[in-house]
C-alpha cells in the first residue's frame, strides 16, 4: 500500500467518525433513550444510537469502499475483496452512554489480514478523536479536536507508580480476576469504568495500564492501532495478538509491559 492509498483510508475512516456522530449525538442523554438487553441470564445493553451509528458507518462504507469487508457488533459479517477489513463498534461503552457518562466512543480500524494498520477511537459529545496510523510512512498517533491537533505519546513509568485502568471491577471470570489483582496490588493507583477511553488516556500519556479480559476484536482493534501508533504496546496476556479480543494488555512502555505480562501469564488462558 503506497502513502495515497493508505492516506485515502484515514479519509474515510474520518468519514466514518463523522456519520457516526450524527445519531450518537441525537440519542445521548435523551429522555426517550432506552436499552435493549441483548445477554440472557446478564446485562448487555443495545440502543437505538448503536444501531443508527453502525449503519451510518455501514453506507459510507458502501459508497466509499466496496470492496473491503466490514466486521461490526451490531450487524453481520460482510465479505470483501481488497484483503482489508474495517472493523466498527459503533458505541463502545453502552452502559456509560445510557448513563449519560461521556467515557463511550465510536471504535473504527482497518485490519490488513495480518494487524490493524489504522484504528480510531472518537468520542462525539467532548469532540475528541483519537487517531493511529501504523500503515503509513511511519507511525503516529493525534488527538484531534475540533480545528487543533496534536501528536500523542505514551509515557513510561515504573509499576509502583503506574495508574492502571479497567472497566469493571470484575474484570472477567474468577482467573481473570486474580491475574488482574496481582497487577492492581502493585501499582500506585487503579480506576474503572472508562470504556474505550481508558485506552485514550494511555496513548494520551495520561495513565500507563489497561487490563481487561472477554473482549471482542471490535473493542481492541482501534484502540490497540491508538497506543501502538503512540509508541505504547498491546497484547494479550501471554504476550501474543490480542485481534480477536480475550485477555488484552494495554501498557505505555515495552520495560512496563514485560513486567506486567510477568504477573499475568500464569492467569492466561
Amino acid at each position: 500500500m503506497n502513502h495515497q492509498e493508505f492516506e485515502d483510508l484515514v479519509e474515510v475512516a474520518h468519514a466514518l467518525a463523522d456519520a457516526a456522530r450524527g445519531p450518537v449525538l441525537k440519542h445521548f442523554r435523551s429522555d426517550e433513550l432506552t436499552a435493549d438487553n441483548k445477554l440472557s441470564g446478564g446485562f448487555d445493553p443495545v440502543t437505538i444510537a448503536d444501531r443508527e451509528s453502525e449503519a451510518a458507518m455501514r453506507a459510507v462504507l458502501a459508497k466509499l469502499r466496496p470492496q473491503d469487508g466490514i466486521l461490526g457488533e451490531e450487524d453481520e459479517r460482510a465479505e470483501g475483496t481488497s484483503g482489508l477489513t474495517w472493523v466498527l463498534d459503533p458505541i463502545d461503552g453502552t452502559r456509560a452512554f445510557i448513563s449519560g457518562a461521556p467515557v463511550f466512543g465510536v471504535l473504527i480500524a482497518v485490519h490488513d489480514g495480518t494487524r490493524p494498520i489504522l484504528g480510531v477511537i472518537d468520542q462525539p459529545h467532548i469532540g475528541e478523536r483519537f487517531i493511529g496510523a501504523l500503515g503509513g510512512e511511519a507511525p503516529g498517533s493525534d488527538l484531534l479536536r475540533g480545528d487543533t491537533g496534536r501528536s500523542l505519546h505514551t509515557r513510561s513509568r515504573v509499576l509502583s507508580e503506574a495508574t492502571l485502568l479497567s472497566t469493571f471491577p470484575e474484570v472477567g471470570e474468577e482467573q481473570d480476576r486474580l491475574g488482574f489483582e496481582a497487577v492492581r496490588d502493585r501499582v500506585k493507583l487503579t480506576r474503572y469504568g472508562l470504556d474505550c477511553y481508558g485506552y485514550a488516556l494511555v496513548a494520551m500519556g495520561q495513565a500507563d495500564l489497561v487490563i481487561e479480559a472477554g473482549l471482542h476484536a471490535y473493542d481492541i482493534q482501534a484502540p490497540k492501532a491508538v497506543i501502538e501508533a503512540a509508541g505504547g504496546v498491546v497484547t494479550n496476556w501471554r504476550g501474543g495478538s490480542c485481534d480477536d479480543g480475550g485477555q488484552v494488555l494495554a501498557a505505555g512502555s515495552k520495560a512496563l509491559h514485560a513486567e506486567v505480562l510477568r504477573l499475568l501469564e500464569p492467569f492466561a488462558q
